[in-house]
């Protein structure tokens, strides 16, 4: 191995042990009163609307008939999912005040409702899991944008190959 390689891997081992122990993992962001989160909450509808076209572009042109594409159409349909959940969980967090949430503990958390609500804690509960619907986006995104890649490489002739160039 070379003095680079040595060199960093106290370095990476280091931002791995940082990375793996938080102090405090939010999966939603708050925003301050009340223009950030009402601007942040339309940027949630205006993606997962941009989303929706994306998606009806991609079948109105045929091209979810190609691998990769299906992929990425994936990719939009999920991320819609996620824009969704995401407004609902700061719509509940910080628009209408209706969850409150109390640290009892270093892994517990006691969630109320001012509603008294089973359902709406259960709600906040499901919402607060947005990573079921980013995770498996960031994968299909992934795994079309590696599709384009591999057949980009077997489209262009090798180095060496001039019986398939032009003149």
């Amino acid at each position: 191995m070379g003095k680079k390689t040595t060199a960093i891997r106290p370095f990476l081992l280091l931002l791995i042990v940082y990375l793996m122990l938080p102090d405090t993992a939010m999966a939603t962001q708050a925003h301050g009163d009340p223009e950030g989160l009402f601007v942040h909450q339309l940027a949630h509808g205006y993606f997962a609307v941009s989303l929706g076209i994306f998606i009806y572009w991609l079948r109105f042109r045929n091209l979810v008939a190609e691998t990769g594409w299906r992929y990425i159409q994936y990719a939009a349909v999920f991320l819609i999912l996620w824009n969704v959940d995401a407004a609902i969980a700061h719509m509940l967090d910080e628009q209408i005040n209706i969850i409150e949430v109390e640290r009892i503990g270093q892994w517990h958390l006691k969630i109320t409702s001012t509603d008294n609500t089973v359902f709406t804690i259960i709600l906040y509960y499901m919402v607060k899991l947005d990573h079921l619907f980013c995770v498996p986006a960031l994968v299909f995104l992934s795994a079309g944008l590696k599709h384009f890649l591999r057949d980009s490489r077997s489209a262009v002739p090798a180095p060496g190959n001039r019986s398939s160039q032009l003149p």
